[in-house]
């Protein structure tokens, strides 16, 4: 039997056009300066800012409001090498045999290979974890709906929150990365989804001179 919706007074601002205007411009102006970072220093970051920036990801919305994700944060150095290690090992094999040379090409550009130094160098690392189906209380498996779609918005809003409060990130996306959810003791309904290696840019920290497209390349009017 489905369970009646109850609903509840939305608490909404209302801006005036020149706040408005005046907030998006600033976010504007910041988030266009997120980029991402290889290069960390091991500077300590205040757990806080990242306790914060995955409650802002955990407000994001998602199919019938099921929540599917879950945010591990690692700081430990000897659990941090291991996960860099078996990183390297899946990168490396990716690399020298599974990837094309088409996807090779692309990514030349960046100047990334399988070395991943920044799982260690970075003061935290998040894993995503996208829960494939949830698990009642007696053991059965719930359905979950758009859980892809869902990870992927609450994802885009930890790396907004997390460059706001003035912290560098990386998504890195070994393949394949069941070796997370392995030495992160996760259930068998959790998959990785992306790994965030969090802090300060080191000192000498470079990225690639890359560009985004155009507005007019990518807004569609009509």
């Amino acid at each position: 039997m489905s369970q009646e919706p109850i609903f509840e007074a939305l608490e909404f601002e209302r801006l005036d056009e020149a706040e408005q205007l005046r907030r998006s411009r600033e976010f504007l102006r910041r988030i266009t300066r997120r980029r991402s970072v290889r290069d960390f220093s091991s500077q300590p970051v205040a757990l806080e800012l990242i306790e914060n920036a995955i409650r802002v990801a955990g407000s994001a919305p998602s199919g019938a409001n099921q929540q599917p994700w879950t945010f591990a944060v690692v700081s430990d150095p000897a659990l941090k090498k291991r996960m860099r290690l078996a990183a390297e090992a899946e990168e490396k094999d990716s690399y020298e045999r599974r990837m094309s040379q088409e996807w090779l090409d692309a990514l030349a550009p960046l100047g990334t290979d399988w070395r991943k130094p920044h799982i260690e160098d970075a003061p935290y690392v998040i894993v995503v974890f996208r829960q494939a189906y949830g698990i009642a209380a007696d053991g059965r498996r719930i359905k979950h709906y758009y859980s892809e779609e869902s990870v992927g918005i609450a994802v885009g809003l930890l790396l907004a929150a997390l460059h706001w409060s003035g912290l560098a990130t990386l998504t890195h996306t070994p393949s394949p990365m069941k070796f997370l959810a392995r030495l992160l003791g996760r259930p068998a309904n959790e998959r990785a989804f992306v790994l965030i290696p969090v802090g300060y840019p080191a000192d000498d920290a470079q990225v690639p001179a890359i560009s985004k497209k155009r507005l007019d390349e990518i807004l569609l009017r009509r």
